[in-house]
């Protein structure tokens, strides 16, 4: 049986934010900026848990987050960078700026990997990195 969901408290929302939660997010974020996950929400007067409010600003409201279409020279990167780390999203993202673990994750799950399987392509020889890679 895996752990319980963090948002099972009675009383937090749960589902799609609001326009007026983000602002209250990005608001409070400026103020006191990030961190302190778990006392957050509270402090910010919203009804979420810190997890939600944490993966809300890393993944969306961050004001460095690059928008629109992954380029093609950032593609080519992510699919080199694949071959050498696998599926350390985090890592990857760290030499993509602008990008999240989360986005580059999903665009590999969407996009790469069935071009890669259709290409013949669907093992990863690369695996596990060598260890000064980890």
């Amino acid at each position: 049986m895996g752990r319980a969901p963090c948002c099972l408290k009675v009383g937090l929302r749960r589902g799609p934010w609001t326009l007026k939660e983000d602002n209250l997010l990005i608001d409070y974020i400026r103020t006191h900026g990030e961190g302190h996950w778990r006392s957050l929400p509270k402090k910010a007067g919203l009804l979420r848990c810190g997890k939600s409010c944490r993966l809300r600003w890393m993944n969306y409201l961050r004001p460095d987050i690059k928008r629109g279409n992954i380029t093609a020279d950032e593609e080519d990167l992510i699919i080199r960078l694949h071959s050498l780390l696998g599926n350390r999203w985090s890592l990857i993202a760290g030499r993509l700026p602008g990008r999240t673990d989360n986005e580059i994750k999903n665009y590999w799950n969407s996009h790469l990997s069935k071009r890669r399987c259709q290409l013949g392509d669907g093992s990863n020889h690369n695996w596990p990195p060598p260890p000064f890679l980890l």
